[in-house]
């Protein structure tokens, strides 16, 4: 009987594995970014005095960047080689983070935030497609994403302390100058230790198709963002509108192509089509409560930014040992059943976050609380990729890879976007309701904006009245946190059921779960990656897949 095992002189060795260490660490710097972003704003907000839609494109465009170029780079890696795109990025970094660090206006940091946008959408799938192939064994595979997985959470955990750091030592732009010691790694040791891989047949790049499909991501990752701050109106409805118009002009001319920019033939394979809405719903899920942690501490806990950074780590430790934990479970577990146990935990996750109350005490629960959802939310991270990635033929697999990269990010900024406008709306219920009486009518109106404005608007009242505004401000927002973690619960059992119908056939990792079956396989066309876990009956691979070529360095 035939084993999804690779054999033996296909197995990974210290090669592969010291490669994948150079790989790790530009993964890693893409989330820590995030994190020193975050603590330095009030230092370069001071500095460069930017307005506060200067300020938030600032923060938003370097996500705004990467989720609408994701899919366009990886195709590129397709056609240009992985390697040479990873090298092409790494060097896009370099050169963006020192412009970000000597930035004398808003305007030089914005630019310099969306280069770095654009080249951390070619370095993502890059990375994930290069380990795709780097590793053909099926087990070695499934490890191997579990470190990129593991990856992303230390970059999340490490990101607030060294932030810190270099904050106390240094000035503001520091914290983008780490990036260009740690991108140098990947650009020196890349054609010594990576192999090179592309589509020996790539056909023409339409760049028409390029076009079409950034002209249908941006309105609509613009509306999404917009949607989480300002909730409904008629530029995100128009915005919207467009985008959806623009995207099924796009998806009629793919089908149209012999060599599309995004093949969309992979989405009749069940188990890509399964991974993707298992990521897109799982990360909605996650990021629902998680962007409202680090406000919560602040604003019921009342810690310093760094402080609630430390009280974030707990979250980090469960995503790193859900990573870990996942690949031993899929090995003899389906990864169907693997997803929805870990989602099971997560609700114990978020009924601690809905214990947690208004003032310090809350903050232990809400940091064990977020601990707990991460761990359960690992694995949809680690199989999810996995399986949108083996499940595409192997010359598709960087667009596969940034594919699934998108449905990771979309999720993201979709989570921010649905709880958040319910946070938003509960809160100025809340506050509306509970403000002290006789206050002035534009404190009223500051304080059922933000938090932030009603504590302003505190300083100009008498103590008393000043005092009970905070406070119902503060009850307010926690009421709000609350009602994010019952959809987000609502969404992980969504999720939990999508897993459990698409993907419920794929069986496990372990060779005689990969045996039984191949022997139940009955079209010979089926094909995958090699060593791929993703194929199942009826789930025909793309039409025209061809045999990829691999010349190593």
């Amino acid at each position: 009987m035939s084993s999804n095992t690779a054999p033996a002189e296909l197995r990974a060795g210290p090669r592969e594995w010291f490669g994948l260490l150079v790989l790790l660490l530009p993964v890693t710097l893409m989330t820590a970014d995030l994190g020193v972003l975050w603590l330095a704003t009030p230092y370069l907000a001071a500095d460069l005095q930017p307005t506060s839609s200067q300020l938030l494109w600032t923060t938003d465009i370097y996500g705004f960047m990467t989720v609408a170029f994701l899919v366009v780079m990886g195709t590129l890696g397709d056609r240009l080689g992985r390697r040479r795109l990873l090298i092409l990025g790494s060097i896009g970094v370099i050169l963006s983070s020192l412009l970000a660090a000597y930035a004398t206006s808003p305007e030089m940091l914005i630019v310099a935030r969306g280069l770095l946008g654009v080249a951390g959408a070619a370095v993502l799938p890059s990375t994930l497609s290069l380990i795709s192939h780097m590793f053909a064994d099926a087990k070695q595979r499934a490890t191997a994403i579990a470190m990129w997985v593991t990856s992303l959470s230390v970059g999340i955990a490490i990101g607030p302390v060294i932030g810190g750091v270099l904050l106390d030592f240094w000035w503001w732009g520091s914290v983008f100058l780490m990036g260009v010691p740690v991108m140098l790694v990947p650009l020196l040791a890349a054609p010594v230790l990576l192999p090179e891989y592309r589509d020996p047949n790539p056909g023409r790049l339409d760049f028409a198709s390029v076009v079409l499909f950034l002209a249908a991501m941006l309105p609509i990752v613009y509306a999404v963002k917009k949607f989480a701050e300002y909730g409904w109106s008629a530029v995100n409805l128009a915005a919207i509108l467009v985008g959806v118009v623009l995207a099924v002009v796009f998806v009629r001319r793919q089908n149209s192509l012999e060599t599309p920019l995004l093949d969309m033939r992979l989405f009749r394979i069940r188990a890509f089509t399964g991974a993707l809405l298992t990521l897109l719903f799982g990360m909605m899920a996650l990021n629902g409560v998680e962007y409202l942690v680090p406000q919560y501490l602040l604003v019921a806990g009342g810690l310093t930014p760094l402080a609630a950074g430390l009280w974030l780590l707990p979250g980090a430790a469960g995503l790193i040992v859900g990573s870990q934990l996942t690949p031993v479970l899929a090995k003899r577990i389906r990864p169907a059943y693997v997803i929805a146990a870990g989602l099971l935990v997560t609700l114990a996750g978020f009924a601690l976050t809905v214990a947690a109350d208004g003032d310090r005490d809350g903050v232990v629960p809400a940091s064990i609380g977020l601990a707990v959802i991460m761990f359960g939310v690992a694995p949809i991270s680690v199989l999810g990729t996995a399986l949108a990635v083996g499940s595409a033929p192997p010359e598709k697999a960087g667009a596969a890879a940034a594919t699934g990269q998108t449905a990771y990010d979309l999720g993201l900024a979709l989570g921010i976007a649905v709880t958040g406008s319910v946070a938003v709306a509960v809160y100025r219920d809340e506050v509306a309701d509970s403000a002290p009486a006789g206050i002035p009518a534009e404190a009223a109106e500051a304080a059922r904006d933000t938090v932030g404005g009603a504590t302003a608007a505190a300083e100009s009242l008498p103590a008393e009245q000043a005092g009970q505004l905070v406070a119902a401000a503060r009850d307010a927002f926690t009421a709000g946190y609350h009602m994010t973690a019952w959809v987000s619960a609502g969404l992980a059992v969504l999720t939990a059921l999508v897993a459990l119908t698409l993907l419920r056939k794929i069986p496990a990792i372990g060779a005689e779960a990969a045996e039984a079956a191949e022997a139940a396989e009955a079209t010979p066309e089926v094909t995958g990656a090699p060593g791929d876990t993703a194929g199942q009956a009826g789930d025909a691979a793309p039409a025209g897949a061809r045999e990829e070529t691999a010349t190593r360095a």
